[in-house]
């Protein structure tokens, strides 16, 4: 469009990102927001009532009322906007008080506070590494990861998911100086399978590589108290010494935190860009989340229930299971459902006949998941019944045979 007369620059513009979104439409992988006048697992879209599996709302606390009386007193006592950058002034006794009891649940020196988990893996990475470093991550690693690795313009390299083997041999091939960093995914976010920490603690270790974990999606759900996926699997701050966490997804609030020693939390205060300039997140958030904690300390059978839930719709969703269906393996609220061949069409033809059968999942498409593994991602929340379960299972087992046998990617 460049050079066209009388075409003004927004014209131009707007001409070109125009053709990139007819791109996407053509290509099925068009997105759109939904509207919800009313959360939780009971949700009200549209105007109609559905039954929810694609929230990441696991202990099902994002709805519950003591969190909201707890940020409305938050908020009466603190304000509601944090009001500067913690460095400047907005850094108030709730924030303290959070990053405390962060730090004490996941057995670390310190915890700092984000304002999203997108923003501290982009103000971890660029501290730990930058211009001639090597960062090594799992194929799978969530898109936040690789990005805070490419604005940090340190070399990016990648191993097949899950493949320790290898991870081992791709940092043994390293030439050059420079810090190494070995980075993973606690639990899969799209997969809900988990990073085996130990076996890439061992690796780094071997290698003189840092090892970084994020675990947004196993806090509040795995372990004996819900610390995640390094209690579940018996991991010392020793041997992960950087773990990232959100507060958005269990813990049913916003934000996230980086924990790990004295020295990696002040390095962060006084290096972290991502963290320095930027407003201090709310401290009615954060005094909302403190009751969160308290709840998943003094609440374990949220964690008992949602694990017979996981245990249920595994077992009796085999049925669905063969040329048409595909349920990849997870221990985690995170079931992933492969549809045929994994296409886009056929998954969000089935996504719309469970929507019109009164249940919403999430439909996920490249580029989110590789070509040919598109996927209904299916959530499950404490805050689920075991009916629920069943309804879904049932219409699951409805939909499915509509679609025309193919052979799996």
């Amino acid at each position: 469009m460049a050079g066209v007369p009388g075409t003004s620059p927004a014209g131009r513009l707007d001409a070109v990102l125009a053709t990139r979104i007819a791109d996407q439409k053509r290509r099925r992988r068009y997105r759109q927001r939904r509207t919800l006048t009313r959360g939780g697992v009971h949700v009200r879209l549209d105007g109609r009532e559905r039954l929810a599996f694609c929230s990441n709302d696991y202990l099902g606390l994002a709805d519950d009322p003591r969190l909201a009386e707890a940020m409305a007193e938050g908020a009466r006592r603190y304000g509601s906007g944090s009001g500067a950058s913690a460095l400047i002034s907005g850094y108030r006794t709730p924030h303290e008080a959070l990053e405390g009891r962060l730090a004490e649940w996941t057995g670390r020196r310190r915890a700092l506070l984000f304002t999203s988990g997108y923003q501290a893996n982009q103000g971890v990475l660029s501290v730990l590494a930058g211009r001639g470093d090597h960062v090594v991550h799992d194929r799978l690693n969530h898109a936040s990861l690789l990005d805070a690795t490419r604005l940090a313009g340190a070399r990016l390299h990648r191993y097949l998911h899950a493949d320790c083997d290898a991870a081992r041999d791709l940092l043994a091939r390293l030439a050059g100086g420079g810090r190494r960093l070995l980075v993973s995914d606690g639990v899969f976010s799209m997969g809900g399978d988990c990073a085996d920490v130990a076996a890439l603690a061992r690796i780094a270790g071997d290698h003189a590589a840092s090892l970084v974990i994020d675990d947004a999606h196993g806090l509040g759900v795995l372990g004996e108290s819900g610390a995640g996926v390094l209690q579940a699997q018996g991991m010392s701050a020793a041997q992960v010494p950087v773990l990232i966490g959100t507060l958005g997804k269990a813990l049913g609030t916003e934000g996230a935190f980086v924990a790990g020693s004295d020295t990696l939390i002040e390095a962060l205060t006084q290096f972290s860009r991502a963290w320095i300039y930027t407003t201090s997140p709310s401290p009615a958030l954060a005094h909302a989340t403190l009751a969160a904690l308290d709840i998943v300390r003094d609440e374990p059978e949220r964690r008992a229930h949602l694990e017979a839930l996981i245990g249920h719709f595994r077992r009796e969703a085999k049925a669905l299971t063969g040329d048409r269906a595909r349920l990849l393996p997870s221990g985690t609220p995170i079931q992933p459902l492969i549809i045929g061949n994994g296409d886009e069409a056929t998954l969000l033809a089935v996504a719309q006949g469970l929507e019109e059968d009164g249940l919403w999942c999430g439909a996920i498409r490249p580029p989110t998941v590789p070509a040919g593994s598109a996927r209904l991602r299916i959530t499950l929340s404490a805050a689920h019944d075991f009916d629920d379960i069943d309804r879904l299972l049932t219409a699951l087992q409805a939909r499915l045979p509509s679609i025309r046998e193919t052979p799996h990617a």
